[in-house]
Formats: structure tokens, C-alpha cells, sequence
């Protein structure tokens, strides 16, 4: 088997229908062999359903519970066949024989992980690579608007040498996968790509973007409410800090994000935006 694609899902029915076709489309001529393993998170939404009736090729993975994306991941790579392995969320759409761009670059490049180029509902780039998180990286990401300023995450328009991608879409020889010790589970949504690739790249592997490989990615499709990116985002930064960092470098972390969460409570509560206030509270509580 030369390629394993591995899609973890939870309550995105029509979005996984949307990504399953969009794969056989695109590799119905392909000249390499590939398998496609679904990771599904105890969805309600008729997924299994769905999987069962429409596609039967699918190998299925069915987990009890929402076990996160990273330990989703995880399982399908423990179980993939394929010499190399692609990552991508149910809420992608492969375009223009994307799949076939990566494995080929992957294919000659065996020692680096590669990303696609993310695009939004109506074609425009999504940042979906970036620099490390640093403290100044950080910094402008909560209070500089780095995006807009393609300082913290952008969308190149050349192959270019980064230091991570999006795990929406993400391939590499399964060994280096499996080399680098797989995703840390300790992290259940957010930040478990960051953590990822930084250890790759303590192993010695690079990661590098690719822009002819476009897929449509919908964007938190699995996230029920406003406050999971939020929450998840602080979650994830805390724990990438206490895990790689020195002990200064987390507690200028930890006021970074305190003063932002406390600008933003300040600012929604003069404009009456409860739910923005409690999200931030809850945020709040994690740092102090």
C-alpha cells in the first residue's frame, strides 16, 4: 500500500460525504495504491450510517467516546497500511488532483512532512502555516492582528520551508510518524500539529508548505460553540509552553494571556457581550 488516508470525524455528516467524494474523485486514475481509514468520535449525526451505505471501501475505526483529533489520528496511523500516510479533517475538499501533488512531492522528499494550501468556501488562501510560537510571535498573535500582517500564519504562494502546518492536511512517511512518537494524546483539539512538527524538527525532519496542492477547508466544523477554539487555544499554548520552555518563558506566557483575556472582558462588558465575557473568564481561570 503506498498511501493511507486517515480523516477523523465527529457530527459532520454531509461535510464528510463532501470530503469521502471529493477523494475518489480525485484519485480515480491515480498510479499508486491507497487506502482510506475514518476515525469516527461517537458521532450522533448518521455518519456510521452514512459510512455503511455509501462507502463500503472505507475502513472504519469507531470509537465510544470523542477522544479528541490527536489520539483519532493516532489510531489511524497505528493502523495504516500505507508507506505514507496523509492527514486531513472531514471538513476538507480535494481539489485539482491535490493528493496526487503531495504524494509525488512526499514521494521525493521522504524525509520532510508536508501541508497543502487551505483555501476558504470561496477559493481565497487560509493561513495554515507558520513560524514557531515564540513569545514575540505570540505576542502579535493576540494583540497585533499577526494574521493580517502574515507574521503568525499565512498562505505562501511558492514551496517554502516552515515551521509547521495545519494538521487538516499533513503528509509524511508513516515512519516518521511513527519516529517522532505520533501526536501528543495529552492534547484534545488545538496546537497538537505545533507540538507535533516541533519535536519533528528536534529529530532532524523539516516541514515544508505546498501551494498546488489546494484543498477547500471548511473550518472548525467539529467546534459546537464559540468558546472551544478560545478555551482550546489557551489550553493548548499553556501546555506546549510547560512542556518545551524554560520556567520565564511560560510565565511571560501566562501574562500574555492573562492581559488579553482581561482586555477583551473589559471591552465586552462595556458592549454588553456576555458570551464573549464568559469565554474569556473561563479563560482567564486557566492562567491564573
Amino acid at each position: 500500500m503506498d498511501l493511507s488516508i486517515i480523516i477523523p470525524s465527529y457530527n459532520t455528516k454531509q461535510l464528510l460525504s463532501r470530503c469521502l467524494d471529493s477523494i475518489f474523485q480525485s484519485l480515480k486514475n491515480a498510479h499508486f495504491s491507497y487506502e482510506v481509514i475514518v476515525v469516527d468520535n461517537a458521532s450522533k449525526d448518521g455518519s456510521i450510517e452514512l459510512l455503511n451505505k455509501k462507502y463500503p471501501q472505507v475502513i472504519k475505526i469507531l470509537n465510544k467516546e470523542n477522544i479528541g483529533y490527536g489520539k483519532a489520528n493516532n489510531q489511524g496511523i497505528q493502523k495504516a497500511r500505507g508507506t505514507y500516510v496523509l492527514l486531513l479533517n472531514s471538513d476538507i475538499q480535494v481539489l485539482d488532483g491535490a493528493i496526487e501533488k503531495l504524494f509525488a512531492y512526499s514521494n521525493s522528499h521522504p524525509n520532510e512532512f508536508v501541508g497543502g494550501k487551505l483555501l476558504n468556501e470561496d477559493h481565497s488562501p487560509q493561513a495554515s502555516c507558520g513560524p514557531l510560537y515564540t513569545l514575540p510571535v505570540v505576542a502579535i498573535m493576540l494583540f497585533a492582528k499577526g494574521d493580517d500582517w502574515k507574521v503568525t500564519r499565512y498562505s505562501p504562494e511558492k514551496i517554502q520551508k516552515v515551521d509547521w502546518v495545519s494538521g487538516a492536511c499533513l503528509i509524511g512517511k508513516k515512519q516518521l510518524f511513527l519516529d517522532v512518537g505520533l501526536f501528543d494524546e495529552s492534547i484534545f483539539m488545538y496546537m497538537e500539529e505545533i507540538d507535533f512538527l516541533y519535536r519533528a524538527k528536534h529529530k532532524g525532519y523539516t516541514v515544508f508548505f505546498h501551494p498546488d496542492a489546494r484543498f477547500v477547508h471548511t473550518g472548525a466544523a467539529s467546534s459546537s460553540t464559540k468558546r472551544m477554539p478560545v478555551v482550546n487555544i489557551y489550553r493548548g499554548l499553556l501546555y506546549f509552553y510547560r512542556k518545551h520552555m524554560s520556567i520565564i518563558e511560560q510565565r511571560v506566557l501566562v501574562a500574555l494571556l492573562a492581559l488579553k483575556a482581561w482586555m477583551v472582558i473589559i471591552i465586552a462588558k462595556s458592549t454588553g457581550n456576555q458570551e464573549l465575557v464568559a469565554i474569556y473568564e473561563e479563560a482567564l481561570n486557566m492562567v491564573k
